[in-house]
């Protein structure tokens, strides 16, 4: 299952097709964008095989600068990329929909390469899926507020702040960790 009617709140578990969808939207957007996209990556919930997600892809596009997306615009929504603007301060953000309009399936976040939404992003999927323990926090959170909130996203989304904000210092610091030290975690 890709895709979940907007506004609403359903998760489900891990499922494989996930991965699959991510690499075919991840190659195109390659093919349009170039080499203005230096590095495009499968992110969020669908990207941490352990856990609950809505099934709505997320995919991160590393650009040098915002602006440098401005020309491709038109192409992206030529191809169906739906153009949402900054609905993030320091991101673009691009919707693609099922066949029903009403049905978002991926969500594309332009971002500035290797900026704080890029390494917020990397981090927390990689330290979600290294460290099963913090995954299944993040997964019973989630999972409580789905049940509270099935029809209002943005409390849902509100509720998770808190615990996201404590999971990134943690995964910042990791990532920092492993850095300075790789066979850490051998």
């Amino acid at each position: 299952m890709i895709g979940l009617k907007r506004g609403t709140v359903e998760l489900v578990p891990y499922q494989e097709d996930w991965q699959r969808s991510a690499m075919e939207v991840m190659s195109e957007l390659k093919e349009i964008l170039g080499n203005t996209a230096i590095a495009i990556q499968h992110i969020g919930s669908t990207a941490i095989r352990s856990i609950h997600a809505k099934p709505i892809i997320d995919i991160a596009v590393g650009v040098e600068k915002l602006e440098d997306i401005q020309p491709y615009i038109p192409t992206l929504e030529q191809h169906d990329f739906i153009y949402r603007g900054q609905d993030v301060a320091g991101q673009i953000l691009f919707v693609l929909t099922g066949i029903e309009k009403d049905i978002r399936t991926h969500y594309i976040h332009i971002v500035e390469w290797k900026g704080t939404a890029w390494n917020n992003y990397i981090n927390f999927r990689d330290y979600l899926n290294t460290f099963e323990e913090k995954a299944a926090l993040y997964d019973r959170c989630k999972q409580s507020l789905a049940a509270q909130f099935p029809t209002d996203r943005g409390k849902y989304t509100a509720g998770k702040q808190k615990l996201i904000d404590q999971l990134l210092k943690e995964a910042s610091f990791w990532k920092a960790q492993s850095v300075s030290n790789p066979d850490q975690d051998k």
